[in-house]
């Protein structure tokens, strides 16, 4: 047995651009692989499309006659339930195990040895994922949703922009707690029960199943502004809604950055606390 651990120093002054010319190498690589599985997003996108349908329907009937329900109309929950679909699969909260099967191979000793973070590197891959999700999944829900329901289109000029950057920002918060959850393969090896949580718990909190202001005030209040979850969805659909002022979108995508911040220097600190205890068969 040998044991395996590498440490790799953030970018400073002169590497500032080589380390920017990796980093958009390693996202053009992760869009290039998922733009090959051309058939998995249109049957990725028929069943969100599907789905939609079916949300859609129920949540105008808990809006019921009054027309309203948790400060939504049903013009703002139709776009909450086309734009979610859309950035359901952007986000990728389920699936993403990759970390985690290299850890239990033993091929992360690899990733261990190369001269970009496993951290970063991940993260690059995930946003150019993303970055092909958002045109193969995000872009038809947005355009089919229209054609059947009245959905609501934005009041002022600056919602667009402030969605797309707290969309952005959503990826990168979710990133980080899939990596957090992969991560935890190198103390239990088999990361199904974190999984489990992970998938039932995320859905819920993250105002997938349904917007979490249909939840007492104070509840609701606690998950907003003491998760990270509803970073993940509720945030972005909520800004593109313009449910609240602007000022209140605003500093909600700022509690998104910080989140970002926290969850990324956690995943590093973690990252480096496994390294210490990697021992990888056969080395």
């Amino acid at each position: 047995m040998g044991s395996v651990t590498a440490t790799v120093a953030p970018p400073t002054g002169a590497h500032v651009t080589p380390w920017f010319r990796t980093f958009g190498a390693i996202a053009a690589a992760g869009f290039r692989r998922h733009a090959t599985y051309r058939q998995a997003a249109v049957a990725g996108l028929c069943t969100n499309t599907v789905f939609g349908f079916l949300r859609c329907y129920i949540f105008l009937a808990a809006a019921g006659a009054a027309g309203t329900v948790a400060g939504y109309d049903r013009a703002q929950l139709a776009t909450f339930v086309w734009a979610g679909q859309g950035l359901l699969a952007v986000i990728a909260i389920w699936g993403w195990t990759d970390l985690a099967d290299r850890i239990r191979t033993g091929e992360v000793a690899a990733d261990l040895l190369r001269p970009v973070h496993p951290v970063t590197s991940y993260l690059a891959t995930d946003l150019g994922r993303a970055g092909f999700a958002a045109l193969a999944r995000l872009v038809p829900p947005l355009v089919i949703g229209p054609f059947f329901f009245a959905v609501y289109v934005p009041r002022h000029w600056a919602t667009v922009p402030l969605f797309l950057l707290s969309a952005l920002l959503a990826v990168v918060v979710c990133f980080g707690c899939r990596y957090l959850v992969n991560a935890t393969a190198y103390w239990l090896q088999d990361v199904r029960g974190p999984m489990i949580l992970w998938t039932l718990g995320s859905g819920v909190l993250a105002g997938l199943y349904f917007p979490l202001g249909f939840l007492p005030g104070p509840l609701e209040a606690v998950l907003r502004y003491a998760t990270p979850f509803p970073s993940i969805l509720q945030v972005p659909l909520d800004v593109l809604v313009e449910r609240e002022p602007m000022s209140t979108g605003l500093a909600l995508v700022g509690m998104q950055a910080g989140w970002v911040v926290v969850l990324l220097a956690l995943c590093r600190l973690v990252q480096r606390r496994a390294e210490r205890r990697l021992v990888v068969q056969g080395g």
